[in-house]
């Protein structure tokens, strides 16, 4: 029998991504009618790097359901100190719980761990790849908030080439019509070329710019981002890049009244304080959202059909290592491998990295 899982959220129909929102919005409205709805299920948290919000919120989303929560925060907690693979992790926590949610540093490992798991798996972010309940709680928030999802003028600051929430938000507002993105970044911090490659496929306007200044007060919507120190290969190349670009009540005077600013925190110094009393700031809903947005995802889950991830489709190349050096395939070296070919590129299936051939 097909497992539902969340990996990646253009896996799934929009038709589906619209039944979790209009699921949110309803427990948002009436909580108290979905109190105790999961009594006797368990949700193993598998938080393989650190998280304040996600695992908060899925532990918050759980237990207001009437649910249970175990897991782990830190990996040097558990077996996985000692060797044991993501596989046999995956495969232990199979007998201890209903549901699962991962966070791994590793490109890839939602994936992989679906591939071993007789239970849901949810995606809670893999490496700089991609981060889907992120993204539902956005476009929960987006609705909430500005009443649409169609039609708006994005622009998304900061590190856009690590950022997994920025690469999910672009793939799921690409699939909403006459949606235009303003992507404000450094040149070593621009979106990656898959992203590129998705965004001129579904035929979307996208400038890329260095400036804040010059373009907030053309925006709908403000998605700030932090310069995510973890990501880079070295500290002075972090140092070069994080102070670039702040978010304060200076530029805020430039940009439109009904402008509405979004981030998936944390924050460092990207948004000065000053900036929290503004009610176009609604990073604090936004994240108080995500609860709801998780209470919905978990109920659909473990009670609906037909929310099952993409299975592999590509061709094995056991002799091909992925070129990205931070997929899953690198660490956990029993994985097959799988690609997907397009004309003269190979596409790995775990962390969508493209390499010619």
């Amino acid at each position: 029998m097909p497992v539902n899982h969340l990996i990646d959220l253009n896996d799934w129909s929009r038709q589906n991504w619209e039944k979790i929102i209009r699921l949110a919005l309803e427990i948002e409205r009436n909580p108290r009618q979905f109190y105790g709805r999961m009594e006797g299920k368990i949700l193993a948290a598998l938080f393989y790097e650190p998280s304040t919000r996600t695992q908060n919120s899925f532990k918050s989303a759980m237990m207001r359901l009437g649910g249970q929560c175990l897991g782990f925060s830190n990996p040097q907690n558990s077996s996985v100190a000692k060797g044991e693979t993501l596989a046999d992790t995956i495969r232990i926590m199979n007998g201890y719980a209903d549901i699962i949610a991962i966070r791994h540093p590793m490109e890839g490992a939602a994936k992989a761990a679906a591939a071993y798991s007789s239970c849901p798996v949810i995606n809670a972010g893999d490496g700089g790849h991609l981060h889907p309940t992120q993204t539902l709680t956005d476009l929960v928030t987006l609705t909430r908030e500005t009443g649409r999802l169609d039609n708006l003028t994005v622009g998304i600051c900061g590190d856009l080439k690590y950022g997994r929430t920025v690469h999910s938000l672009i793939k799921a507002l690409t699939q909403f019509p006459n949606n235009r993105f303003i992507l404000i970044s450094t040149k070593e911090l621009a979106i990656p070329a898959y992203i590129r490659v998705l965004l001129n496929a579904a035929g979307c306007q996208y400038q890329e710019v260095s400036s804040l200044t010059e373009v907030i007060g053309d925006l709908d919507v403000l998605y700030m981002t932090r310069i995510q120190q973890e990501r880079f290969q070295s500290e002075e190349e972090y140092q070069r890049q994080k102070h670039i670009y702040i978010l304060d009540t200076e530029k805020m005077s430039l940009a439109r009244p009904t402008m509405k600013v979004l981030h998936p925190l944390p924050r460092v110094d990207e948004i000065t304080p000053e900036v929290d009393d503004d009610p176009r700031a609604v990073y604090f809903k936004q994240a108080h959202y995500g609860v709801y947005t998780r209470m919905a995802l978990i109920i659909t889950l473990l009670e609906e059909d037909g929310f099952v991830s993409a299975p592999f489709r590509g061709t094995p190349h056991s002799d091909e290592p992925c070129s990205n050096p931070n997929c899953i395939t690198h660490s956990e070296s029993y994985l097959k491998k799988s690609y997907l070919e397009t004309s003269n590129m190979l596409m790995c299936e775990y962390c969508e990295h493209k390499k010619l051939i």
